[in-house]
């Protein structure tokens, strides 16, 4: 629009007030532009990326509703679900204790958690692992009642109960968690410490997933409860709170002794277990040696072929599963090879040092003159075990099948990782066996959002690094400004994983700029 000469409407005022009210219809733009020239100040920051992904998550899992619906018509006085939600969150970005989730969340956007106090959280976690009345213990172990929180992994798993399979594959791992106090009346107890921490009571963790590696449950006992001892009562629960008619126990080498194997053998139950085929005297001289050819397999992995064997061995009425990895029995061989040909040039050198290097050890011989020599029975022995991997099972799957069930183990084995680093939220300071439950599992809600959004982040067909989603979530924020009386909230832009978080959850980001109501 043509408006005159500018010296005319400057002099006479026009322009200013010209401006003035233009200023009316396009604040967004001066706020963003006196920002940028820090001619302004902000006033408060918070992180909106984590509430924002996983308030939906939390809504679409059903977390929210079961823990609503679970904790009924109960008079708690504060908004339960928000404070599980907080906690829930916190251990996803933070871990810790309550206390450090209550001081974590001064600086996070997050509906419905204004009026929380640090007691509300802790009567939060009292209620997750509330004992449930006498007429609900049924299934309950010797080393685990039956809690509200039992009730809560159960209704989760029902949302999704048609993702299991006729074969019920369930994944369960171990872990320790030592406490600062006395850990709990019953739970804290002195016994084999993972964390190498054998002057802290601990309780022993386990975490239970499905074949698709989604969660399914946690169970809790005490610290002086060994491995081998829980896993059949574990079993006979899982199968009581689930309503599994065939659960097939799949589980590494240290998890199983001969007197688990017996217990489930008593109970019908299916079991893939792994052997050590080197200290097993009958898999290594007998098993391994058993002339039957092997049956080929490719599997494809991250765009890599991958070539396995197998076969199946029955001996002494057990069957057993000889599985071979090709490429790694290249791999062994190289480096057996090269450990040979160090030896070599090492033993022409002296071989004062040589006993150190276990690498070197085991193929190390004393004919009697008190120097090394190698040996190269031992050698050749090595080699049987090249790419190997030895299976026990009492399923009449086939060979090929078994393994791949087995094989399911290790890539579970990443969640169980993460899993982990989740539940290791330490120090726990609670002294009451049900808050230190409800500690837990909250950290296995958090277990349950990680998976769920993974899941969908695969779907899109991404693959991003978990540490670099919650970084660049954590990332974006939202900074309140105030300019000519009003004030403003400006949104960060997003970071590339958490752009592909905020995709794969189905949540639009707010306006870059926007203007809040006048209180």
């Amino acid at each position: 629009a043509t408006l005159g000469r500018i010296e005319d409407l400057r002099d006479s005022g026009q322009l200013e007030r010209l401006l003035r009210s233009g200023a009316r219809f396009a604040a967004k733009a001066i706020v963003v532009n006196a920002v940028a020239e820090g001619t302004i100040t902000a006033t408060a920051a918070r992180r909106i990326g984590p509430a924002l992904v996983f308030e939906r998550l939390w809504e679409e899992t059903g977390c929210r509703k079961v823990i609503e619906d679970v904790s009924g018509s109960r008079k708690h006085g504060f908004p339960l679900e928000r404070a599980v939600f907080l906690t829930v969150l916190h251990r996803l970005f933070a871990g810790g204790s309550d206390r450090a989730a209550d001081r974590w969340r001064e600086d996070y956007a997050i509906d419905g958690v204004e009026h929380l106090d640090l007691h509300h959280l802790y009567r939060a976690m009292a209620w997750l692992g509330e004992e449930l009345g006498e007429d609900h213990q049924d299934g309950a172990t010797l080393f685990a009642p039956r809690c509200l929180k039992d009730v809560v992994e159960e209704e989760l798993f029902a949302r999704r109960r048609d993702l299991f399979s006729k074969l019920d594959l369930v994944f369960m791992d171990t872990t320790s968690l030592y406490f600062e106090g006395a850990g709990g009346q019953t739970l804290g107890q002195r016994g084999f410490s993972k964390d190498h921490r054998p002057d802290l009571n601990q309780m022993i963790l386990a975490v239970l997933l499905d074949g698709d590696g989604r969660p399914v449950c946690t169970e809790m006992w005490p610290g002086n409860t060994a491995d081998v001892g829980s896993l059949v009562p574990v079993v006979d629960r899982l199968r009581k709170r689930f309503s599994i008619q065939r659960v097939c126990v799949v589980a590494d080498r240290g998890m199983i002794s001969a007197e688990t194997i017996a217990e489930l053998e008593a109970r019908r139950l299916c079991y893939i277990l792994g052997v050590r085929e080197r200290s097993d005297k009958l898999v290594r001289d007998l098993v391994l040696g058993d002339p039957a050819p092997f049956i080929p397999l490719t599997i494809a992995k991250r765009g890599k072929e991958i070539d396995y064997e197998a076969k199946a061995v029955m001996l002494a009425g057990r069957r057993y599963i000889v599985c071979r990895n090709r490429d790694e029995m290249k791999k062994d061989a190289a480096a057996r090879a090269a450990i040979l040909a160090a030896l070599e040039r090492a033993l022409k050198k002296g071989d004062k040092t040589l006993v150190g290097n276990k690498g070197y050890r085991r193929f190390l011989a004393t004919p009697g003159d008190d120097h090394f020599v190698i040996d190269r029975a031992k050698a050749e022995e090595d080699a049987k075990f090249d790419g190997i991997f030895v299976l026990r099972t009492n399923t009449d799957l086939p060979p090929l099948e078994t393994m791949l069930c087995y094989k399911h183990l290790w890539m579970v084995e990443r969640a169980f990782r993460t899993s982990k680093s989740l539940f290791a939220t330490r120090p726990i300071f609670h002294k009451l066996d049900e808050t230190i439950r409800g500690h837990v599992s909250c950290s296995f809600l958090a277990l349950v959002l990680k998976k769920e959004l993974e899941d969908r982040i695969a779907t899109l067909g991404h693959a991003s690094s978990w540490p670099n989603v919650l970084a660049d979530l954590d990332s974006l924020t939202e900074t309140e400004v105030e300019q000519d009386g009003k004030r403003f909230l400006l949104r960060t832009p997003p970071r590339p994983a958490a752009s592909l978080a905020l995709r794969a959850a189905g949540v639009a980001l707010p306006p870059t700029v926007r203007q809040l109501a006048d209180a």
